[in-house]
């Protein structure tokens, strides 16, 4: 339930992989609130090569949008992932953290231009590997006042000692 979960950002600080491993099933942290602003989708459209009229156009939206107003791309969403893990736990003793993919993502909700969101961390699986760990994060992006979130993302990486 919704009004079970933590409302208040949070970090967890793991001392090494054992630490981490025993949190499995259990969500690892919750950021702050960003707004999504003009420029950062701006800057992803050119990054991306992808400047689809309902991402910067904004006279156009007003007139020709659903939305009214542009909306982030969501490939923009999905990316803000692993800046989201970065800010809510941390593993100490690990050399070194790769993106080794996804299992499943979804953008269940557009995020309009000026919407706040911030993203919530579960550990869903856990795995040893030689020298380290393969494990899934379920990431929630979340929009301020919504019910459906902007981005879920079965994301997979490996952690090495």
């Amino acid at each position: 339930m919704e009004s079970e979960k933590t409302q208040e950002a949070y970090r967890r600080n793991f001392k090494n992989l054992d630490e981490m491993e025993a949190a499995l099933g259990t969500e690892l942290g919750l950021t702050g609130w960003t707004q999504m602003d003009q420029d950062r989708i701006n800057t992803f459209a050119k990054v991306t090569e992808d400047e689809q009229w309902i991402h910067i156009d904004a006279d156009r939206c007003a007139k020709e949008s659903p939305y009214q107003q542009p909306i982030a791309h969501g490939f923009l969403m999905l990316s803000l992932c692993s800046k989201i893990m970065f800010e809510v736990y941390e593993v100490g003793q690990v050399s070194m953290t790769i993106n080794y993919g996804l299992d499943k993502v979804r953008f269940p909700n557009p995020t309009p231009v000026g919407t706040n969101f911030r993203g919530r961390v579960v550990l869903a699986d856990f795995k040893r590997i030689p020298k380290g760990a393969k494990y899934k994060l379920n990431v929630t992006i979340e929009l301020e006042g919504q019910e459906k979130p902007a981005c879920v993302a079965e994301f997979l990486a490996l952690a090495y000692h």
